[in-house]
């Protein structure tokens, strides 16, 4: 950024803060910075025009300064995601995607589309309307959505070679005997191994490689692919992938863990 003069910035609020008595301080995804701290004078202030500064909104900013910490002078909402408080499914995917953002992304961290992917998932998680009490999909666009975050990430799930032999996994489909074997610390071998503490059948495996796809895996009828046990078997992977390698909890992973369970 700018070390004088003023300049707009768009990005995606993550966080925001109190700062003193009337003021906040706010951390935005951006493309061009990655992470960003700015002060934003009198947004608490009541009926104050800076007060759309509030976590989950995408904003514009006329942006001032010559300090480290710059503030913000102008804001124009871009589009708001607060209407995914609208249950506590909805809210915990997309904490677990600005959870994960945090782990990934630094100060001056350029990465190339990954603030469009974090706001692609977010549109699909705010528009998603949880149908029937047993409905897990928010489940499963949540999952999809850390997988390809991971992968921009530079910290991909490793689901397409054995961690050990470098082959191709290709899971032979309808062959119930094979399997392939997860170890948090390296990837997934198709080598039994006494290390790894879960075991995945074929389908399960092709459903994960599947997910790094665009879009969800619905079979011809509509419906999702895989039973719920399935989708928390893959939760359970990423979850203690990204400790594993991030050596980070996600608190989110485990409200959606205790949701869906």
């Amino acid at each position: 950024m700018s070390g004088s003069g003023e300049f707009r910035l768009e990005g995606l609020c993550i966080k925001a803060t109190p700062l003193g008595e009337n003021d906040r301080i706010i951390t935005i995804l951006t493309d061009e910075q990655g992470i960003v701290r700015l002060a934003v004078p009198g947004a608490r202030r009541p009926k104050s025009s800076l007060a759309a500064a509030t976590p989950l909104t995408y904003l514009s900013l006329q942006i001032f300064g010559k300090r480290n910490l710059k503030s913000v002078r102008q804001i124009k909402i871009l589009k708001s995601y607060s209407g995914l408080g609208k249950n506590i499914e909805c809210l915990a995917a997309a904490q677990a995607i600005t959870e994960l953002t945090f782990l990934l992304i630094g100060n001056n961290d350029q990465q190339q589309n990954y603030l469009t992917c974090v706001l692609a998932h977010l549109d699909r998680i705010y528009l998603y309307e949880v149908s029937k009490e047993e409905d897990f999909k928010i489940l499963s666009i949540s999952m999809q959505s850390l997988i390809h975050l991971l992968a921009i990430g530079g910290i991909n799930l490793p689901i397409h070679h054995c961690c050990k032999t470098g082959a191709p996994i290709i899971p032979p489909l309808g062959n119930w005997k094979w399997n392939c074997y997860y170890l948090p610390s390296e990837g997934f071998s198709t080598i039994e191994d006494p290390q790894s503490n879960l075991k995945i059948n074929a389908s399960e495996v092709a459903l994960i490689q599947r997910l790094l796809f665009p879009e969800l895996p619905i079979k011809s009828n509509g419906e999702l692919l895989g039973p719920k046990k399935v989708w928390l078997k893959i939760l359970f992977i990423i979850e203690t992938w990204i400790s594993t390698q991030l050596e980070k909890d996600i608190s989110s992973l485990k409200m959606l863990k205790e949701l869906y369970s």
